[in-house]
């Protein structure tokens, strides 16, 4: 199957910066694909580059199986996009921005019900309007016309908690009709509860693409246990084991993978207390980064 969205040896530098330096992903069809890293590791640029904003020094970006740069203009119909800073028109209101979009277009929109799901004014001027109703303007405008491709840079920045849930549904909903989403993100825990997969990108390059299932696999259990005698720390000394902290009778350390060998060791032991953690996709992510 052909992906929806196909990035192949991507660069982009500036000056002796490497914004972006030689990354490739597919994402397919009905996917909700979520591209992950801190800040300065390269999404933006990434994102800027699948919109022909900027044009990549190598590389070769097809969405929809067109080339980006050469059918930029005939696949932005195609594209509901929005950006990690909402740029909008300060002297215009929410709904003359929304009039925009949909004579843009020129397809048929579902705005109204956008505008009264995500609980939006469309009478103010964009000047006045706090943070988080300027990015359901920009989410509105993204999802008006049901395009085939969603690209999103930070989708529920500045928006509360509520929104945020509802925009997940949207994120659903879309895909259960063969929308597909590619959303940058440097919230874990917003990955974790809508992706399928995620790339995660560090200083420009690719560490590793994979699904969120997949991530969960890479088990992290931070384990503590407090003796009820004093015990031999060599008897916790395995390969994944990472001993964190002794204290008198007690021990702190983390487990990569199974815990079996672990239990093990520590039914040899009197054990007064016992706590085992499992880490979040968030620990789980920083490993890559050590």
């Amino acid at each position: 199957m052909q992906p929806v969205i196909s990035v192949r040896k991507l660069k982009k530098h500036f000056g002796k910066t490497k914004a972006v330096d030689g990354i490739s992903f597919n994402v397919q069809k009905g996917e909700i694909f979520g591209f992950l890293g801190p800040n300065g590791a390269g999404k933006t640029t990434t994102i800027r580059c699948l919109m022909d904003f900027i044009r990549p020094q190598e590389g070769r970006i097809e969405i929809l199986g067109q080339d980006a740069h050469q059918n930029a203009v005939e696949l932005k119909k195609k594209i509901g996009y929005l950006s990690g800073q909402v740029r909008l028109y300060d002297h215009w209101n929410g709904k003359e921005h929304i009039s925009l979009v949909a004579k843009l277009n020129g397809n048929k929109d579902i705005a109204q019900k956008l505008i009264k799901r995500l609980d939006f004014d469309t009478s103010k001027k964009a000047k006045t309007l706090s943070s988080g109703n300027r990015q359901k303007l920009g989410l509105i405008m993204a999802f008006m016309t049901e395009p085939e491709v969603m690209i999103f840079d930070e989708p529920t920045n500045a928006l509360d908690p509520l929104p945020q849930n509802i925009v997940y549904k949207m994120f659903q909903e879309v895909t259960d009709k063969g929308t597909t989403v590619f959303t940058s993100s440097h919230n874990l825990a917003e990955v974790q509860k809508v992706c399928d997969r995620v790339a995660i990108i560090k200083n420009g390059q690719m560490v590793t693409t994979e699904s969120i299932a997949s991530l969960k696999e890479k088990k992290i259990n931070t384990v503590r246990a407090y003796f009820g005698e004093d015990f031999d720390l060599n008897d916790f000394k395995f390969k994944d084991v990472e001993i964190i902290r002794t204290i008198d009778h007690e021990l702190l350390f983390k487990v990569k993978g199974e815990i079996n060998e672990i239990v093990k060791a520590l039914a040899k032991y009197r054990i007064k207390d016992l706590e085992i953690t499992e880490a979040s996709l968030e620990d789980i992510f920083l490993e890559y980064y050590e």
